[in-house]
């Protein structure tokens, strides 16, 4: 159960207003959910689309990307599949093919599952409805790459070495087959996926049929943009959008016998304005070019030869205009921008083109990929994109869009309901997708009483730090204030000290996100063990001593030094060590013991606790009684230069091995205390020593 401490602190956290702001899960026709097998990392894996933007999050090489490049190639260029396309896991069944090997349970595929209901307008989804029972509100969409198993076996090589060699050349384009099928998996209830199981029932379609229901844009993450002074000699990546945007707006205006719109007229205006110029510019040439005209029509008996002024609107567009910011009369160039600014301004232009696209064509369903839209931008400017985004995203009809980001800037601005986190928990493995908040809300249900309480924090706390954990490769998750400062001077004198020993590099350059939770590490539990990041909880040992209150009738438990301690106030490491029902107290009297002796071990496992344990004859309670303890020599020697101390004179004094007590006389501010050791060890060279327990934690995490 919550602590009342703990409680009062949830509640503290939890009142306040959800993060960003969202659009909300859909309720008309909608792409529900997207399957995909065996395309690079993403062998067998859903991704469940039911809001309507889809944040796409996870560790470097998790398929991020893959997703992104198999919705294009499936959607938009089908004949651009290769054989490094293939997991590799099945890519000798691909060498080793014969003839009786079944080629469909190689084919790489994706399954578009389509919701809907009877308000819908279902013209053209019907194409993809293979039964009109009034009581369905869904049906798939299976696009499928295919090894032509006749042709390949037709041309491969007798010879092992060069039938390999042959396959990873040239397994691509008339050696594959694309076909779309429309399927209905009403009341399938079979282990095997019904396009499998039931071949014979699959109808096939049309791509003609898919783009008329389906509109599809991409805005990738290798945006044209560059800010330097040979960019100014240069493309202008802004201007040149803007021609494409123009070029949109021309070609539909060319389209319509009666132009309409506001973009319309200001195109026929345009279009006016120049062909004034040009007239006015075609009396002045044949003034200029009067000598030359005469000498060309009688050298060349050419009587009708002219120089004509013919300034098209798209090519003014292009070579003579560009995006400036600033005064007019004083204005700075595109190329001078910052990166930030070039992105954003790029990226919102793409949007506009994608957004006149969607409603040009007006599809059904449209479908916007943005890749890592965070690309140059600085945090602060993420920050923005994450808030703004949902807003364009609204505005644009029968949208759903799916970014992919590395950003924990974003993460932090985006909602709970919106993030899809691919996960792999090893280099062996496949990549899982994972619905953020139905699958981890389930997880802390498990937990009983206490678990909407710790998921609620758990939303709440998903700050801009906390968010780094979805990137992160290792996590350290320290207490307070003190350990947050000296942390990184430990974690540098861990690799001094361990320089040599391993091949790897040291932990200062590994990736690692340091996370102050307090007395909140259980909290996260099942967030951890969901994302898989091995965890090093640094944490106080706490101990505490049962002391029967006369006037309440009932113990109490003050803080005590270890040797004289019954209890621990810590519930990180009680729920952590499963510690049993103080009521039971020979069972938790036992426990007790071995917390103290540190013998309550978690095993083996992706969490670690480091917590004090007896060091040098003294078995300290907090960080800053371990510290002092085994540097008392060099705290006496500049106890009146370091910051955060009061009853200085009693340093002098002391003697034994009462730490416990020095500490709570001579530490005044914690911050200061450590914010003046930091200090002291950078820029005078002391070589302060680290507790053991947390050298010990460190070791740990930089080798598992």
């Amino acid at each position: 159960m919550l602590t009342d401490r703990e409680s009062d602190s949830l509640q503290k956290q939890t009142s306040a207003p959800e993060r960003g702001g969202t659009i909300g899960r859909i309720f008309d026709m909608h792409i529900e959910q997207i399957k995909i097998e065996n395309f690079r990392l993403l062998q067998n894996c859903s991704l469940d689309m039911r809001e309507k933007t889809t944040l796409l999050v996870g560790k470097n090489n998790t398929g991020k990307t893959s997703f992104a490049v198999l919705l294009e190639k499936f959607l938009e260029r089908p004949d651009s599949f290769t054989y490094t396309d293939f997991p590799i896991p099945i890519r000798q069944k691909i060498i080793s093919i014969d003839d009786d090997t079944n080629v469909e349970d190689l084919a790489i595929r994706l399954v578009l599952r389509i919701a809907y209901d009877e308000t819908d307008n279902l013209a053209i989804l019907s194409e993809f409805m293979l039964d009109l029972d009034p009581t369905r509100r869904h049906t798939n969409i299976l696009f499928e790459c295919c090894i032509d198993k006749k042709k390949l076996l037709r041309v491969l090589p007798g010879d092992p070495k060069e039938r390999r060699k042959f396959i990873e050349n040239t397994l691509s384009g008339k050696l594959l087959n694309f076909k779309v099928y429309a399927f209905d998996d009403f009341g399938h209830t079979e282990e095997t996926p019904y396009y499998l199981a039931h071949r014979d029932q699959l109808e096939e379609k049309e791509r003609s049929e898919v783009r008329a229901l389906l509109n599809f844009q991409v805005i990738h993450a290798r945006r044209n943009v560059a800010s330097s002074e040979d960019a100014g000699r240069g493309a202008k990546p802004l201007s040149a959008i803007s021609t494409r945007f123009f070029k949109k707006h021309d070609i539909e205006a060319n389209d319509d016998d009666e132009t309409t719109g506001s973009n319309g007229e200001s195109i026929e205006k345009l279009r006016s304005m120049l062909a004034g110029i040009d007239d006015q510019l075609g009396e002045q040439y044949a003034q200029v070019f009067r000598g030359f005209l005469k000498s060309s029509r009688d050298f060349l008996e050419l009587g009708d030869l002219k120089v004509v002024s013919n300034i098209q609107s798209q090519s003014l567009i292009e070579t003579s205009s560009q995006v400036i910011y600033g005064e007019t009369d004083n204005f700075l160039p595109e190329h001078h921008s910052g990166l930030g600014y070039l992105n954003i301004l790029y990226l919102l232009l793409q949007i506009e083109l994608c957004r006149d696209d969607f409603a040009r064509r007006n599809a059904p369903l449209n479908l916007l990929l943005i890749e890592e839209p965070e690309a140059h931008t600085h945090p602060q400017m993420q920050y923005v994109f994450a808030e703004k985004i949902h807003g364009l995203i609204s505005q644009i009809p029968n949208l759903q869009a799916l970014l992919t980001t590395h950003s924990s800037h974003i993460v932090s601005k985006s909602n709970f309901e919106d993030i899809r986190y691919l996960s792999r928990l090893s280099p062996a493995e496949p990549v899982t997708i994972k619905n953020f908040h139905t699958d981890l809300s389930a997880k802390y249900e498990e937990l009983g009483a206490d678990g909407a309480a710790l998921f609620q924090f758990l939303k709440q706390y998903l700050t801009i730090n906390s968010a780094e954990l979805f990137f992160a490769s290792k996590a350290i998750f320290i207490e307070g204030t003190t350990e947050r400062i000296l942390l990184p001077l430990f974690i540098e004198m861990h690799d001094r000290e361990n320089d040599g020993e391993t091949t790897e590099s040291g932990l200062s350059s590994q990736n690692i996100s340091v996370l102050e939770v307090g007395a909140n590490a259980r909290a996260f539990a099942p967030f951890l063990e969901f994302i898989g990041v091995r965890t090093l909880v640094i944490t106080d040992i706490d101990t505490t001593k049962a002391v029967v209150s006369e006037k309440l009738g009932k113990n109490s438990y003050p803080a005590c030094p270890v040797a004289e301690s019954t209890h621990t106030s810590n519930e990180t490491l009680k729920h952590f060590l499963s510690a049993p029902d103080p009521k039971e107290e020979k069972d938790f009297s036992d426990w007790h013991k071995r917390l103290v002796d540190g013998d309550a071990s978690l095993g083996e496992g992706q969490i670690e606790l480091a917590y004090q344990l007896a060091e040098d004859g003294y078995h300290a309670r907090s960080f800053e009684d371990a510290f002092i303890s085994i540097n008392l020599d060099k705290v006496k020697a500049r106890k009146d230069t370091l910051a955060g101390l009061k009853n200085r004179d009693t340093l002098e004094e002391f003697s034994g091995n009462d730490f416990y007590s020095l500490t709570a006389q001579i530490l005044g501010k914690k911050s200061d205390f450590a914010g003046s050791v930091l200090y002291v060890a950078l820029v005078e060279g002391e070589s302060w020593r680290v507790p053991k327990y947390i050298m010990d934690g460190l070791k740990w995490i930089h080798k598992n």
